[in-house]
């Protein structure tokens, strides 16, 4: 992709819970700088695992790395403390829109600038960005999380991340549960952020919108990598929807119809 060394590296992780559960077997991905990459599979395949494994989050799922190691920016960090990964750049986006539910959409944003330690004058130009990104927000931004939508939920929790002015922003599942009028800007807005110096890891079980926003894209199945390519590449492969995310493909069920009928 680039002269640059790679901004994020995966190498042959592998991940079990309690010991005992294998989630990976030797993944490796890479996202250079400047990219959108896409991690896709069916649910199991092991894309939230693989994103907890970046952030180190798996010891409070009670899960571990046993093999392998995470290099972002050519540093080691499959052991440093979430805190740490986050103040080196590092920004993520859980799966479910993790909200402080009881605080308003404002105080949920500014729990993310607790990360760089910013003054007043950056705190405040930072929530103006962020309102710039996402004007919905600005309009709800005294409205207690709890009672905002799935879509602003959504958007505070990318925003809250976004405080920290990561050089890589990862996302587990942003369109989960949402319009497809909200995803639509979501990745809309992803690509916006990308197109201004933000590298994306996004990991996704909506095949079509994350490969139409992609550079590139891995496959996950059973906790291994089993395809890989550009999403150009990707979105003109059939087998991918139908095999390795478990989709239907509306012609082979055309023709088993035709066939019983």
């Amino acid at each position: 992709m680039t002269n640059a060394p790679t901004l994020l590296s995966l190498q042959n992780v592998h991940v079990t819970y309690n010991h005992a559960i294998v989630a990976l077997t030797g993944v490796s991905l890479d996202v250079w700088p400047g990219e959108i990459v896409a991690l896709l599979g069916a649910n199991g395949a092991g894309k939230s695992t693989s994103l907890k494994t970046i952030g180190n989050l798996l010891p409070a799922q009670r899960g571990q790395v046993t093999q392998g190691r995470i290099l972002f920016d050519g540093r080691d960090i499959t052991h440093v403390t979430p805190n740490r990964i986050v103040a080196a750049g590092l920004g993520q986006v859980l799966e479910g829109r993790h909200c402080f539910r009881s605080l308003t959409i404002e105080e949920n944003l500014l729990t993310g600038a607790a990360a760089r330690h910013s003054n007043a004058k950056e705190t405040r130009a930072d929530l103006d960005r962020i309102y710039d990104i996402f004007p919905r927000l600005r309009e709800k931004r005294r409205l207690e999380a709890g009672l905002a939508s799935g879509g602003e939920q959504q958007m505070a929790a990318i925003g809250r991340a976004l405080m920290a002015r990561p050089r890589l922003l990862v996302l587990d599942e942003p369109s989960m549960g949402l319009a497809p009028r909200i995803v639509e800007e979501i990745f809309g807005v992803l690509k916006t952020l990308n197109e201004s110096g933000t590298s994306i890891l996004v990991a996704e079980q909506n095949s079509t919108v994350a490969l139409r926003t992609a550079h590139r894209a891995y496959v996950l199945e059973h906790g291994a990598v089993v395809l890989t390519d550009t999403a150009a590449t990707l979105r003109e492969r059939d087998d991918v929807k139908t095999f390795y995310l478990g989709l239907a493909d509306p012609r082979r069920e055309q023709a088993a119809l035709a066939a019983t009928g």
